[in-house]
């Protein structure tokens, strides 16, 4: 029995050359608990010339050349994008290498694809990198939680937008100097719009969605806001309600077998675990018919964090090609026992509604009476003494449980009075009851 797995890289950036490092320093250890010899045999990069940590006899510029290689037996596609990834990882499949990726946009967009082909070549792909960086969400979703029908997901996926959130929150900045100082602070990239817009978080919440319910979720039948909208104004109101407002993505499972799916900037509860959760960690809230309630919490990005999931997903392979030969179970296994995702418009949820009115007798009964006409309640009003920069009177509704669709048609109407000025702030509000 060779206990020697080889490994073969596809790309050398931050995560690639942390798990370089990381597995060069804590081979021994490795070696000692799995009783394998981790080795990295070949690394593709675009730029051999450039100065590395690594070898330069390791590097090369031809990904067939890493794949093919014999002694590579376990490919780590660490490049990001979507079309030269997924042609390196189906020409791996088919050369029977087993796949490790953290690539959340290829598995979010072309996961059914991948996975039809993994259980085609009985060769496994493990994505444990690809959601929620170091927390082990995927490996607790298919190993630890097996047995029960997931009730809800409600989680902080996305660091940047976390610490965005966080600075404005506790620092009362707005969102271009909160980004700012995210970006000076290397939290955020210089395009940042995955990010800030919410598909980032939205591509994890797929993955975790489709694993969990077995029917793979299309990124088109999800709602996906970003925090780019969300102002000062609206943290500080959210705060006079007893809230703060966090990015969350919000995987539940209604009637029928129906899964609902979304990335929103939501009130929480002050007092939830979660708006705790500040700065640049990540944390994930899951109810299980059986466990109950569990979170797990921890840095969702960066190399170390990323670097770390990678390597375990290394090690699982490395353990099973050793003990078992080639692995033959599938990183996702499709099953019936869930319907497809709700379309948007079918969600429920309270909602949070800021206007800025006409400061004028009746306005709240003509706002109220579009909503009315639209099946859609007022828990409760606030309205500030303070005016804002026009003069106008800041109109806060905190709305009862209501479809999207409703809301919608309800704004609409409301945005169209003339003692409304639009654009109105909506955002999602979860009590998680």
């Amino acid at each position: 029995m060779d206990n020697t797995i080889g490994i073969g890289l596809l790309g050398f950036g931050t995560v690639g050359s942390g798990v370089y490092e990381h597995l060069t320093r804590n081979g021994n250890l490795l070696r000692e608990r799995l009783g394998i010899d981790l080795r990295i045999e070949r690394i593709a990069v675009r730029d051999p010339a450039k100065e590395r940590t690594a070898p330069r006899e390791l590097f090369t510029t031809d990904i067939t050349a890493v794949i093919n290689d014999p002694r590579v037996r376990v490919v780590v596609e660490l490049m990001g994008g979507l079309r030269e990834a997924k042609t390196a990882i189906e020409a791996a499949l088919r050369a029977d290498k087993v796949v490790v990726t953290g690539n959340k946009a290829l598995l979010a967009e072309h996961g059914a694809e991948i996975f039809a082909l993994s259980d085609a070549m009985s060769v496994p792909v493990f994505f444990e990198a690809s959601t929620a960086g170091g927390i082990p969400i995927i490996k607790a979703v298919r190993e630890a939680f097996v047995a029960n029908h997931f009730l809800s997901f409600h989680g902080i996926i996305n660091g940047t937008s976390n610490y965005i959130l966080t600075r404005m929150t506790e620092a009362g900045l707005d969102f271009p100097t909160a980004l700012a100082e995210a970006q000076a602070r290397g939290y955020a990239e210089a395009d940042p719009t995955l990010d800030v817009n919410g598909w980032d978080a939205a591509h994890k919440a797929i993955i975790l969605a489709s694993l969990a319910y077995g029917t793979w979720v299309r990124p088109d039948g999800i709602s996906v806001e970003g925090i780019d909208a969300v102002s000062a104004a609206d943290i500080r109101f959210a705060r006079q309600l007893g809230y703060r407002v966090k990015l969350i993505a919000n995987i539940n499972a209604g009637d029928q077998g129906a899964i609902s799916v979304g990335v929103h900037p939501t009130l929480i509860p002050q007092d939830h675990v979660l708006a705790s959760v500040n700065g640049v960690f990540n944390a994930i809230a899951v109810k299980g018919d059986v466990v109950g309630d569990a979170l797990f919490y921890g840095r969702g990005a960066g190399g170390g964090p990323t670097a770390s999931a990678v390597l375990a997903d290394v090690a699982d392979a490395a353990t099973a090609l050793v003990n078992r030969g080639t692995p033959r179970c599938s990183g996702f296994r499709a099953h019936g026992l869930y319907g497809k995702a709700l379309p948007p418009d079918a969600v429920v949820s309270r909602y949070y509604l800021r206007l800025a009115v006409d400061d004028q007798p009746g306005v709240l009964a003509q706002v109220a009476g579009a909503l009315g006409r639209n099946g859609i309640g007022i828990s409760s009003a606030l309205q500030p003494e303070q005016h804002d920069a026009d003069g106008r009177a800041q109109l806060i509704l905190m709305l009862d449980r209501a479809r999207h669709a409703q809301v919608k048609s309800a704004l609409a109407e409301i945005e169209a009075l003339a003692c409304v000025k639009p654009p109105a702030a909506l955002l999602r509000v979860e009590t998680f009851a």
